[in-house]
């Protein structure tokens, strides 16, 4: 399996409940959210792109995994985990988070589908590690519904790209009914000119190796992307769930000097596609 696939394909899978704080506001005490320990897990498959950039997709699977320890939160978007440093007062009707983030970018670590692309050779995982943060308010257009602003910034330790990437977001959640929920997200990243290098430009040596033209990338706005999450509780409801299915779309689209990169241009789509679907278990 190429793990890069499967991060981008498990970054969709967003948690249920973990983002659905306001929901859960007026329940009892053995309310899911409001337990200090709890975990989540969840499996699935995901349709995704072969790398960020390409036109060529395949199925492979994605999982999940969210929850407290000690009344903090963590939670793992793809390859990403975070953790809530920051307990939010119950009931209160803004709610912060803020913590460590760690993540590792697999892109191009493994099988390319593009015979081309491959050419150019394996790029090292990169390991990176920085801090998020974020604000939601609770109650916007009726109860149990949340708007919140987050930010994340990573830097690479590993010197792979030796840069950062800086990815602001916008994030509606609701309950459709007491039983489905709905999380509507729109971002963008930012990223450093060693990551444009690593991920986007071609070297001399790779041009000769695939007949794709010399190309140097510069950092800047990465890419755009709107998500829509779902999540449907098959046993129990949002405040108490159990098994739950989750699915979800999300297109993003390239911009600048990534999109008129010739693994994009010549050989992939700046229009990137992906979607999931899977079951997830609260304990």
């Amino acid at each position: 399996m190429n793990l890069a696939r499967f991060a981008r394909a498990a970054a969709l899978a967003l948690p249920l409940a973990a983002a659905t704080p306001a929901f859960a506001q007026d329940a009892g005490d053995d309310d899911y959210l409001s337990q200090p320990n709890s975990l989540t897990l969840g499996a699935g498959g995901a349709y995704v792109p072969s790398y960020e950039g390409s036109d060529d997709y395949e199925l492979v699977p994605v999982g999940l995994a969210f929850g407290k320890v000690g009344g903090f939160g963590f939670a793992t978007r793809g390859t990403t985990l975070t953790f809530d440093l920051v307990r939010d007062r119950r009931g209160a009707p803004v709610s912060i988070d803020f913590g460590p983030a760690a993540n590792l970018r697999l892109d191009r670590t493994g099988r390319i589908k593009d015979p081309v692309v491959r050419a150019l050779g394996k790029i090292d995982t990169a390991i990176e590690v920085g801090a998020y943060g974020g604000i939601a308010k609770n109650g916007v257009l009726h109860q149990y519904d949340s708007l919140g602003l987050r930010l994340t910034w990573l830097h690479d330790v590993t010197d792979t790209h030796g840069s950062s990437i800086l990815s602001p977001s916008i994030d509606y959640s609701t309950p459709l009914s007491p039983r489905t929920f709905a999380l509507l997200s729109l971002g963008a990243d930012h990223v450093g000119d060693g990551y444009a290098r690593t991920y986007f430009s071609i070297a001399p040596a790779g041009s000769l190796a695939t007949g794709l033209p010399v190309y140097n990338a510069d950092g800047g706005w990465k890419n755009v992307r709107a998500s829509l999450f779902l999540g449907q509780t098959l046993t129990g409801d949002l405040r108490h769930p159990r098994l739950s299915l989750f699915a979800g779309v999300s297109y993003s689209k390239l911009l600048g000097d990534f999109a008129r990169s010739p693994i994009v241009s010549i050989r992939g789509d700046r229009n990137q596609y992906l979607a999931t679907l899977g079951l997830a278990y609260s304990f």
